[in-house]
């Protein structure tokens, strides 16, 4: 994991710098390349990095810049015409589909892989499953010490994503509101609100007392403790893997998403085609996500 966010600054200053005029024999230009500015999501961070090293040899006039910053920035970007394609751990809300009409844009999502969310605690917390109310109780405050859930005496952390991120709001619709559109509860103040995926797992991993959420690609039975998880205390409590979110019987699964223009440029429309098709779903599998299927 490490090595790889170290070579997120490497990767994007050389496609940067590769979407520049360059000199070729004799002093003339070659043609500028292609640039795809591919912004978002950063659950989604190290899967949209292995896509784009791995563009630069079937498509090597074409330059895939990425960052991160969360789903919320990355759709900000696409609506304002910065970002060819934004990476989402949700869906579009009903307003920015509008507020893209309204300037006479029309983004289209792509699923391009499926995700678990796993529950994570320290490794030395004794407490191994928990149930979506349970959840919805310590992150909104309602219980505050493990005890009452089987654990050590000792306040619970809660840790979460800063609402920004496509995560945060999966978690807290799905979660922390049990899906139900009426319930308006949010986090509690005590929550740790992380800038990143990376961020959650290093405080989980520090405080015995902390619990957090993260894609199953950012973390690792070696160093936090993976919960099993039920809708209800009657189960089946599920540990989240490849195959319980590829077929549902995990809670807490989701589908992730490329948005960009219906009617892209030349350059992002093949770059989403080679995504969505049998070269860019074989490195799904490899870093923890669910490969889609292909037709």
């Amino acid at each position: 994991m490490r090595l790889i966010l170290l070579a997120t600054v490497g990767l994007v200053a050389g496609l940067v710098l590769g979407g520049c005029v360059v000199s070729g024999r004799g002093g003339n230009p070659r043609p500028q390349r292609a640039v795809v500015q591919n912004t978002g999501s950063d659950t989604m961070l190290n899967l949209a990095l292995a896509w784009a090293e791995a563009y630069r040899d079937v498509a090597p006039d074409v330059a895939v810049v990425v960052t991160g910053g969360g789903s919320g920035t990355g759709i900000a970007g696409l609506l304002n015409g910065t970002v060819d394609i934004a990476n989402a751990s949700r869906a579009l809300k009903a307003e920015e589909i509008a507020s893209a009409g309204a300037v006479g844009r029309e983004p289209l999502e792509h699923q391009v892989a499926i995700d678990a969310l796993a529950v994570i605690v320290h490794r030395r917390n004794p407490v191994s499953a928990l149930t979506i109310p349970q959840l919805a109780d310590i992150f909104t405050g309602r219980v505050r010490n493990w005890r009452e859930l089987g654990g050590l005496d000792g306040p619970i952390v809660p840790v979460s994503r800063e609402t920004n991120s496509g995560t945060h709001v999966y978690f807290l619709e799905r979660v922390v509101r049990g899906g139900d559109d009426g319930n308006r509860d949010i986090l509690a103040p005590h929550a740790l609100l992380m800038p990143s995926s990376v961020g959650i797992t290093s405080e989980v991993r520090r405080n015995p007392n902390a619990i957090g959420y993260d894609g199953l690609g950012y973390v690792s039975p070696e160093h936090e403790r993976i919960l099993a998880i039920a809708q209800t205390a009657a189960g089946p409590f599920v540990m989240p893997s490849s195959a319980t979110a590829s077929d549902g019987t995990y809670p807490l699964s989701r589908p992730l998403f490329m948005e960009a223009d219906r009617h892209p440029p030349a350059a992002v429309a093949a770059y989403l085609a080679w995504i969505v098709g049998p070269e860019g779903q074989a490195l799904v599998d490899d870093l923890g996500f669910v490969p889609i299927h292909v037709e």
